[in-house]
């Protein structure tokens, strides 16, 4: 009942282990291992891939729970899902970098959290890029698992970071990977989809005052991003900021055009800690509302079964 408030607890507390012994990290390796064995230029191929390291995934969950038993299990597994604290971090760098007129700085610094060229970016789309990518990452590293750890524990909230981790690796659109991480790519979206949007309302119940506009921002611009779900969370965090999103990103040779979300300012330093501030209070807000809706329906009587003849 309690694992979102106490997994979220644990990783504000703890923070990021080490790579080197960071589940995460492993995933990720044994990941490439198996794409340098049974990489084709193959949906089929890249569907077998996925299905293989999310059913690992799974399955590692339900050891998990049998070695640890069910609620510490959960929650064992959904701090090593959970990853506020390091984005959070990671994008004050910038805001820290910015304030001190540092665009070197702040350029290397959110180029580690973004796959967007940085080199040639001014200090508004450095500010930009931070909280693009802390809205997005709102969704994949905290309320969508602690939404499947609520929903189906440690086996559902480790497949789900089996199936973003995947994301973030093979599904590019790009020639090495248009067909084989198409499966994970999809996958990915699917997984996103209810967390991305119960994530956007919360945004505007964590500004009740901008409601409206939160509101109006998602639907008026959400479409014109690339990403199904990327540009609901993205716009939801335009409105409630009062900034303007969005615009052309360089990835390598590709230029993309991800429309524009909202009618405010370009961001700044300040707008970026104004999101970490939101963020936090919409992680912790999601993290009770799902242990207040665990503790509900524990508490709530069942039907009795009574005999048939």
């Amino acid at each position: 009942m309690l694992t979102p408030v106490v997994a979220l607890a644990v990783d504000s507390v703890l923070g990021e282990p080490p790579d080197r012994v960071h589940p995460v990290a492993w995933f990720g390796r044994v990941a490439r291992r198996l794409e340098h064995r049974s990489y084709a230029d193959s949906v089929t191929v890249g569907a077998m891939h996925t299905a293989v390291l999310v059913g690992a995934a799974w399955g590692l969950g339900v050891v998990i729970r049998r070695v640890a038993g069910r609620p510490v299990g959960d929650v064992v597994a959904t701090s090593m899902s959970v990853a506020g604290s390091m984005l959070v971090a990671e994008v004050a760098s910038v805001a820290d970098a910015l304030d001190i007129g540092d665009l070197r700085l702040a350029r290397h610094r959110v180029g580690r959290i973004v796959g967007r060229e940085t080199d040639s970016l001014d200090p508004s789309d450095v500010a930009r890029a931070a909280v693009e990518t802390l809205a997005e990452n709102t969704v994949d590293a905290v309320t969508a698992p602690l939404l499947f750890a609520a929903v189906g524990g440690a086996p559902a909230v480790l497949a789900h970071r089996a199936v973003n981790t995947l994301d973030a690796m093979i599904g590019h659109r790009d020639e090495r990977y248009e067909r084989f991480g198409k499966v994970a790519a999809r996958l990915d979206d699917v997984a996103a989809w209810v967390p991305a949007r119960l994530t956007a309302c919360g945004v505007a119940a964590a500004r009740p005052r901008q409601w409206r506009v939160i509101v109006d921002t998602v639907r008026r611009d959400a479409g014109s991003h690339p990403s199904p779900n990327g540009g609901v969370i993205e716009a939801a965090f335009a409105g409630a900021l009062g900034v303007r999103l969005g615009g052309a990103n360089r990835y390598g040779s590709v230029l993309e055009d991800r429309g524009t979300l909202g009618d405010g300012h370009p961001p700044t330093s300040s707008d970026i800690r104004q999101a970490i501030r939101l963020a936090r209070r919409l992680w912790w807000t999601t993290a009770g509302a799902l242990a207040a809706v665990g503790i509900v329906v524990r508490l709530s009587p069942r039907p009795s079964r009574g005999r048939h003849r």
